[in-house]
Order: C-alpha cells, then structure tokens, then sequence
C-alpha cells in the first residue's frame, strides 16, 4: 500500500511539474503572425515551456474568460477589456502589461486602387467591396468604423462593407482578393507572410481612438508560474524587437 502512494504521489508531481510548464494563451488577431516570432523566442530562453494559443477577437476572448474559459494569459488589443476583467476578480491587476500601441491602414492588393488617396479611395469605382474586422468584437473594427465617420464615408460607403469576424480574417479577405480593399492592423501587412503583397497607406493616429494593447494574466493564470514570466518577456528587449518589427509602437510611459 506505501509503495502504491509513492507511485501515485510521483505520478501526481509529475503532472503538476507538466502543468507548471505550460500556458494557454488568447492573443488579439493582429498577433496572430507576430506571435509565432514571440512565442519562438520565448522558447528559446525557456526550453521546457508549452505554449497553447489561440488568436480571435478580444471582445470575443473577453466574453469567453469572463465565461470560464480556461486561457492563463490574455493580450487584448483593447486596454479596456483585461482591466474590466481585473475589475470583476477575473484576472490579476497588478499583472497588467501594455505592451504595444496598434495601428490601421488601408491595404489593397487590386493595381487599380490608390491607397495613397487615403480612405477616399474606397468612394471610388475602383472599390466594389472593402473590409473591416467587426466592430462590435474587434478594437481594430471598432477603431475603422471611426476613421470612416470621421471622414464622413461611414453611412455611404454601406453597400460596399464586408466585415470579418476579427482582423486577422479581414487581412486575408484584402490578400485573396475577395475585397478590394480592407481597413487591417499594419502588424498584418508587414508579417513576412504578406511581403510585397499590394500597397498599403498608413492612416494618421489621430483619425481613430487610440489602440492601446495590454496583456493580463487570468484569475485561472495566478496559480501557473510561467505566466507571470510570460507577461515579464513581453517587457524584454527581446520581445520588444519582435513587436517593433511588426510596426508596433512602444507603449508611452
């Protein structure tokens, strides 16, 4: 019998050493290729770390953790979403990281589109359809319909609007060609999975809200070591030259 609790305590901490060295992770679509870079090089400096993540919208992400959902770490594209969380006693406060600063263009792969003309290219009959992520999930969605208003094409321009379920699959309706143009994350453009791929047109920050992106680690995260040095490389030097190459700006202090 002493021998049986032996092997069931060994196997026990087995487990739990297992579980210690991995995470889960729900990771705003605009990460969905700048992540792979991430995750590689934080596997470099933790060699034993599992990383399971799963990219989607943050509303979507936010409703799920809010649900239960069992993600230990979350990288929001909207500031908003992990401090509600925080705010409910669904996620660690003082584990609050910005991380990067986000930002729109406007992308086409058709030759007939000038994108240098701005968003009033897609009043054009070079623009049958044009995509944004949607609003009501995707903070970059969110952050497109108010640079439309702004501009004063939102209610116009109706006809011509598709909306993906987040940005990753808005950059891949403009990549496809299936739209002619789309408002996406410049993470996604300068992703080496979409080099040379179109024109792009930065869209100047002061046309939209600004996209504060912060990570937070989930109240099922507090008891997992690895996701508090997760959140502690996403301040690293090493991280940082990940984000900068995919067009993110560090986050002001």
């Amino acid at each position: 019998m002493g021998r049986l609790l032996a092997i069931i305590c060994g196997v026990l901490a087995l487990g739990a050493a297992h579980a210690a060295d991995r995470i889960t992770v729900a990771a705003a679509a605009d990460l969905a290729l700048c992540l792979q870079d991430l995750d590689a090089a934080f596997q470099r400096q933790h060699p034993g770390a599992e990383i399971r993540a799963v990219t989607g919208s943050s509303g979507n992400f936010f409703a799920q953790i809010r649900n239960g959902a069992p993600f230990d770490v979350f990288l929001s594209a909207d500031l908003s979403y992990p401090k509600q969380l925080a705010e409910a006693g669904l996620a660690d406060p003082d584990s609050l990281t910005l991380y990067a600063v986000g930002h729109l263009v406007l992308w086409s792969t058709n030759p007939a589109v000038d994108v240098s003309r701005g968003l009033a290219v897609l009043d054009s009959a070079a623009v049958r359809k044009f995509a944004i992520a949607n609003p009501d999930v995707a903070p970059y969605g969110r952050a497109a319909r108010s640079a439309l208003e702004r501009a004063g094409l939102w209610q116009r321009l109706q006809p011509k609007l598709v909306t993906g379920e987040n940005i990753a699959q808005t950059a891949q309706f403009v990549q496809t060609g299936n739209v002619d143009a789309g408002i996406v994350a410049l993470s996604l453009v300068l992703a080496p999975a979409a080099a040379g791929s179109g024109k792009y047109f930065r869209i100047p920050q002061d046309q939209y809200p600004r996209l504060d992106q912060a990570a937070i680690v989930t109240a099922q995260g507090r008891g997992n070591a690895l996701a508090a040095v997760y959140l502690a490389f996403l301040r690293s030097p090493e991280a940082r030259a990940v984000f900068d190459r995919y067009g993110f700006l560090l986050p002001e202090k």
